[in-house]
């Protein structure tokens, strides 16, 4: 149950809003094993010099088109699946809308699912007994 941040220049196309989240949500679903209907996305549009990033420290170049999505997720993947999920994503939003994969960055945070309430102020953790 993976909650996105996703940060981009406002300079982008609103277009690319529609085609990011549904380009995450196939990567994530086809290798998270995320269900369909486990969508939760905030986009974040920045104005010039809100967003801020080294132009190549560990990668790049990264331009205008530079993407950061943080995923805070429920349970832990391993490392061969979060590069498969790496992969993919890069693969995905460079068909549709069109992003270098040197433009986007990916953090994931693992959270206890006691960290994480889904309304009605329940917890989404197993209760104990």
């Amino acid at each position: 149950m993976p909650f996105a941040h996703i940060h981009l220049n406002a300079s982008q196309p609103v277009e690319w809003l529609d085609a990011i989240s549904s380009q995450l949500q196939t990567a994530l679903e086809t290798t998270f094993e995320v269900p369909a209907n486990d969508l939760f996305q905030a986009f974040y549009r920045h104005q010039p010099g809100e967003l801020r990033y080294h132009p190549t420290y560990l990668g790049g170049p990264r331009t205008e088109q530079f993407v950061l999505i943080h995923l805070f997720t429920g349970r832990a993947r391993s490392n061969a699946v979060k590069q498969t999920f790496y992969a993919r994503l890069v693969q995905l939003l460079g068909v549709t809308p069109g992003i270098a994969p040197e433009n986007v960055m990916i953090l994931i945070n693992d959270m206890p699912m006691s960290n994480w309430s889904f309304g009605g102020g329940v917890s989404a953790a197993p209760q104990e007994a």
